[in-house]
C-alpha cells in the first residue's frame, strides 16, 4: 500500500462554512481511507465485484468502470482476471482522481486498465460484457439517470451484466431514519466525530441524491434488463446486479 493510500480523512474535522462536496485533490488524497471508513462492507463489495466479473466476463469484450475514482473496482476485477486477456476502461470526470489513478497504474504495467478523465454521460459504451457503477449513479442528476442506464444496456453484449452500488432510501420513513441512525453509529465506530458526520452530511445534501431500490428496479426494467436484484446490503447501502 502506498503512502497516499494511508492518508487519513480529516477533511471535515474542523468547523467550516457549508459548501457542496466535490471530488477535488483534497478528497482524492484521502479517498481510500474515506470510503473504507464511510461505506459499510466496502472491501467486500469490491472483492465480490471481482468475483462476479470473473464469472460473467466474455472473451473479446470490454469492461467499463464508470465513475472509477481511484480504480478500486478496476483493480479488484484485474486481480480476478489476471490470467485472462481482459480490457478495462476506467472513467471518471474528476481530474484529481484520474491523475492519481494514472500514477498508480504507471507502477504496474501488467494491468490492462485504460483510464481517462471524461463525463460518463458522454462515454460511448460498446461491446461490454460488464459495466460497473460503484456508488456513481447517486451523483448523477436524477433526470439523466435513465438515459445513462439506457446507454449501458445498449452497449452491453447479450448475457452482459451491470453491477451497481448505491446509497438508498427506504420507503418507510421510520425504517429509513433507523438505518440512517445506525449508519451514523457505524461511522462513529470507525473514528469519525459527530461534527465530521454532520458537516459531511450537509456537504452531500445537494450532491448525493439517493433513491429507493424499487426506483432502481423500475429503471433497469424500463431499459430492457431481463432481471435484477440485490446481492449485498448493509444499512442504507446496497449493491445490485442487472442482467441483459
Amino acid at each position: 500500500m502506498s503512502k497516499e493510500q494511508q492518508n487519513k480523512d480529516e477533511i471535515f474535522a474542523e468547523k467550516m462554512a457549508p459548501s457542496d462536496f466535490v471530488f477535488d485533490e483534497k478528497v482524492a488524497a484521502v479517498f481510500d481511507d474515506m470510503v473504507n471508513r464511510s461505506i459499510p462492507g466496502y472491501a467486500t463489495i469490491l472483492s465480490m465485484i471481482g468475483v462476479m466479473a470473473d464469472r460473467y466476463y466474455q472473451a473479446g469484450t470490454d469492461i467499463y468502470d464508470l465513475g472509477c475514482s481511484l480504480g478500486g473496482a478496476s483493480y479488484a476485477i484485474a486481480e480476478q482476471l489476471s490470467a485472462r486477456d481482459y480490457s478495462i476502461r476506467a472513467i471518471d470526470n474528476s481530474e484529481a482522481m484520474i491523475t492519481r489513478l494514472q500514477q498508480r497504474l504507471s507502477e504496474d504495467h501488467t494491468l490492462r486498465i485504460d483510464c481517462r478523465c471524461e463525463d460518463i454521460l458522454d462515454t460511448e459504451i460498446e461491446n461490454a460484457s460488464i459495466v460497473v457503477l460503484n456508488f456513481t449513479l447517486q451523483f448523477i442528476p436524477r433526470e439523466r439517470r435513465q438515459a445513462l442506464i439506457d446507454a449501458i444496456y445498449k452497449g452491453l453484449t447479450p448475457g452482459g451484466i451491470l453491477l451497481i452500488s448505491e446509497k438508498i432510501l427506504l420507503p418507510d420513513p421510520e425504517l429509513n431514519e433507523l438505518l440512517i441512525d445506525l449508519y451514523h453509529k457505524f461511522k462513529e465506530s470507525r473514528g469519525y466525530s459527530k461534527l465530521e458526520i454532520s458537516q459531511k452530511r450537509t456537504a452531500l445534501e445537494n450532491v448525493l441524491l439517493p433513491e429507493t431500490l424499487d426506483a432502481h428496479r423500475r429503471r433497469f426494467c424500463d431499459s430492457g434488463f431481463r432481471a435484477s436484484d440485490v446481492w449485498f446490503q448493509c444499512f442504507n447501502f446496497a449493491s445490485m446486479i442487472a442482467f441483459k
